[in-house]
């Protein structure tokens, strides 16, 4: 009942009104993210000790599973004993920024799925009812989508390619000493790309819903789709080929995910033509 007397006001609103609306949404959602940067700033040895530098200690959860993994298969060149590169701070502002910076980081990912709850209750009343319907749990799927795939980026694509890039040598006498600013970026812009990426099956489920896709477009484009895929991660990812590969294999699945679901959605859409016109044909 609320709830639509709620979208009712909505329906009812004038420009002004709208963009009042809009500025108490955006309100809400930068306080969250706030509140979860305020937290994550104050637990500076969870946040920063264990979360941001994790990935370059050799007990971090991937290399230990890595190990376990190459002790079972007899793969010893699996198990990492060593991450040859120290991280140092040449700024005077370096660690205080990358404090910042990494806290707003955590705060965004972990407000994330409320900031969308707001821009989609923000959204939603101006759909028709049959768009709705059509999208109902487009907070859960991009919420667990966008988690998933900042997962996938800290603990598959991070570590691995910070791994790759502390054991590349051009000559023995060449030591990796890391600046924090550098380590703290390539961290972030992995971790972050890899959960914009995973939003693919939610923007061709849309784009499939309002027709401007269909799964024999995709399927045609598949071989373009390959090679743009692989330029994107090229770009996000740090110059090396075991990083790109890493992020473009799973958004080639969901590329084929996002067919499956064109194909499930053109189905219902020609089960519904077909009863429209029976109907139609009894009627007449």
């Amino acid at each position: 009942m609320a709830l639509d007397q709620y979208q009712e006001e909505e329906e009812g609103m004038s420009f002004l009104d709208h963009l009042e609306a809009l500025r108490w949404h955006l309100l809400r959602s930068v306080a969250a993210v706030l509140i979860f940067t305020v937290a994550a700033f104050l637990a500076k040895s969870i946040v920063f000790g264990v979360i941001i530098l994790g990935p370059s200690k050799v007990d971090f959860l991937t290399y230990r599973v890595l190990c376990d993994l190459g002790n079972s298969l007899g793969i010893a060149a699996l198990c990492i004993d060593e991450l040859p590169f120290t991280i140092q701070s040449r700024q005077m502002t370096g660690q205080f920024s990358m404090h910042m910076t990494s806290s707003f980081v955590v705060g965004f990912i972990a407000a994330f799925p409320y900031v969308f709850w707001e821009v989609w209750k923000f959204i939603s009343p101006g759909l028709y009812d049959k768009e709705k319907n059509a999208a109902r749990g487009a907070v859960f799927f991009v919420s667990l989508l966008f988690l998933t795939g900042a997962a996938f980026g800290y603990y598959v694509l991070s570590p691995l390619s910070i791994n790759f890039l502390s054991n590349y040598q051009l000559d023995p006498s060449i030591t990796n000493e890391f600046d924090i600013t550098s380590y703290v970026t390539t961290l972030t812009m992995l971790v972050l790309a890899s959960a914009i990426m995973f939003q693919l099956p939610v923007v061709v489920y849309f784009l499939s819903m309002s027709g401007l896709v269909t799964s024999k477009m995709l399927k045609a484009y598949r071989r373009h789709s390959i090679v743009v895929i692989l330029v994107v991660s090229a770009i996000i990812t740090p110059p090396d080929v075991i990083s790109q590969l890493l992020i473009a294999m799973p958004i080639l699945v969901l590329y084929e995910v996002g067919i499956m679901i064109a194909k499930r959605l053109e189905k219902k859409r020609a089960l519904k033509q077909a009863e429209f016109d029976q109907n139609r044909e009894s009627e007449s």
